[in-house]
């Protein structure tokens, strides 16, 4: 398979594996709306911000969709779209060292993609597919480094986004309408017949009813005849009609047995226009289970443009000039609307303007789903000016905008979980390792709020998770109550299952631990950070 090399390639094949994890530290003031809405924004370096994420999330997001920047070598932009960002180039510094002065913007691009879409890989769901947005500036590149992390047999498609209807005055050569989504998924072995829901455009046609309204809803009437030039001669007979029987000039669409049924059915129309007869079948918009006509995703994406995204954000935070481009939301409702399934969870890395978390609160609203998004936006005024203050003006309505609902926690990224030397950092508290600990156990959150004076941080599915940190058990050294000793077993509080104990120590040998059912986990060695 051809691969593609650059410039500090080798410095950051493996970074995202280097990277150290940190703590989220939750800020109640900048969230908005309901917190158990499952929802979260969290600002800071998205790469750093995807390894503190990975621990919570991997394998359980079904849709990425991100807009990365373009590094189109225009500097002028809010979110700086060359990758020269001081940012990205003291990053380069450090993880490419002095090789980075030599770096063209397409070679830092590079080393600024390859270990966040490493790190995208991890969140997907087996099923799970992510979409890229990118234009030609990287378009080659971009096709090349997905198909060396994702694989290529796992590419499902490259769309066409027909992304402006005119213009190209300051076009030199070609007016350029177009941007590409590349699509890949986890395992495209995995993805099932993908589907959308009736196109609004075609709803209207759906304007016939009969007896079967309230199983098929509504119908729209076909021709059964067909101009096709494929000859097919079992396609070619009779309809009887009256006393009559009706040929088609060429053939049928169906087969003999089919067409028979449907007309026993009632579910052909047939009518006299201009001296002849002329067959049709109802076409309803539900199937006989009672789901809605659906159709296969086109490659080309057509009636949605970039001027839609500019004029959603002048209408809700009263200028565009934020974000000069950014994608309108229908967009990717448009995407998510075939890759997820109403209980999805949605993942952006650019969050930029918000778009994303915008098109999941829109969708819910459409379909009734409870779709969740995670969104990271490394820029903090934008993080709060602009995607945050987006997303409160969709939740509750803006002005004359429809109430979408919902709500979501607003995370900064905290300090290292460990220090140099591989320990649990001194400053780190018991409600933030204590929180780690049983997510990463368990998958779910701490069901109460943490009470430091006791191990139990609470039980999911049989198991109840124990942590002996920084003398929660009274004894305020560091050490004092974190080692697991029959004592200590004896005052943790009871519980039928099986008990998960973290602590620096165990003095209990293996038969006492599987007589009482416990598992050991030593800190820091068995904290999960990746």
């Amino acid at each position: 398979m051809p691969t593609l090399d650059w410039i500090g390639k080798r410095a950051v094949v493996n970074h995202h594996r280097q990277v150290p994890f940190r703590l989220l530290q939750e800020r109640p003031d900048l969230s908005v709306g309901d917190p158990a809405a499952g929802n979260l924004l969290v600002q800071g370096d998205n790469l750093l911000a995807l390894k503190a994420l990975v621990p919570y999330y991997a394998g359980k997001v079904k849709c990425i969709y991100i807009d990365p920047p373009y590094n189109t070598g225009n500097e002028g932009w809010v979110y700086n779209d060359a990758v020269n960002s001081p940012e990205i180039l003291r990053w380069l510094g450090q993880v490419v060292g002095p090789e980075a002065q030599d770096l063209s913007r397409h070679d830092k691009w590079l080393c600024m993609m390859y270990p966040r879409l490493a790190l995208l890989r991890e969140f997907l769901t087996e099923d799970g597919l992510i979409f890229v947005s990118v234009d030609e500036n990287e378009y080659r590149h971009l096709a090349l480094l997905m198909d060396e992390l994702f694989g290529a047999t796992n590419r499902l498609e490259t769309f066409i986004w027909k992304k402006s209807y005119g213009g190209g005055a300051k076009s030199k050569h070609v007016v350029n309408l177009h941007e590409y989504i590349e699509c890949f998924a986890k395992r495209v072995e995995k993805i099932p017949e993908l589907r959308l829901p009736p196109d609004e455009a075609v709803l209207k046609y759906y304007k016939y009813r009969d007896d079967k309204f309230d199983t098929r809803g509504p119908y729209r009437l076909q021709p059964l005849a067909t101009t096709s030039m494929d000859e097919r001669p079992n396609l070619r007979y009779p309809i009887p009609w009256q006393v009559e029987e009706i040929w088609p000039e060429k053939q049928w669409q169906w087969s003999n047995e089919r067409t028979l049924a449907a007309l026993a059915n009632d579910e052909l129309v047939i009518t006299r226009r201009q001296g002849k007869w002329v067959v049709s079948y109802k076409q309803y918009l539900k199937d006989e289970e009672g789901a809605e006509r659906a159709s296969k995703p086109y490659s080309i994406i057509e009636r949605v443009y970039t001027q839609q995204g500019t004029s959603e954000i002048k209408l809700l935070l009263g200028s565009g000039k934020a974000f000069e481009f950014p994608k309108p939301s229908a967009l990717v409702r448009h995407l998510m609307q075939f890759a997820t399934a109403p209980d999805s969870l949605v993942l952006d890395s650019f969050a930029g303007s918000g778009t994303t978390a915008h098109a999941v609160l829109a969708l819910n609203k459409r379909d009734g789903g409870h779709r969740r998004f995670i969104l990271v936006e490394m820029d903090e005024a934008i993080a709060t000016a602009v995607t945050s203050e987006r997303l409160r003006r969709v939740i509750a309505g803006h002005e004359d905008q429809e109430v979408l609902g919902g709500g979501f926690r607003y995370c900064k990224l905290g300090q290292p979980l460990f220090d140099e030397a591989g320990k649990i950092r001194e400053s780190v508290t018991f409600a933030e390792l204590a929180a780690h600990v049983f997510f990463t156990e368990t998958g779910a959150p701490v069901p109460q709020p943490v009470n430091a004076s006791s191990p139990l941080l609470g039980s999911h599915q049989g198991k109840a998770v124990y942590l002996l940190f920084n003398g929660v058990r009274g004894d305020r050294r560091p050490a004092g109550g974190n080692i697991l000793t029959g004592d200590v077993l004896r005052e943790l509080p009871a519980f039928e299952g099986i008990r998960v104990v973290y602590g620096e120590g165990c003095r209990l040998g293996a038969d006492r631990l599987r007589q009482d059912r416990v598992v050991f986990r030593q800190i820091p060695y068995e904290v999960k950070v990746s």
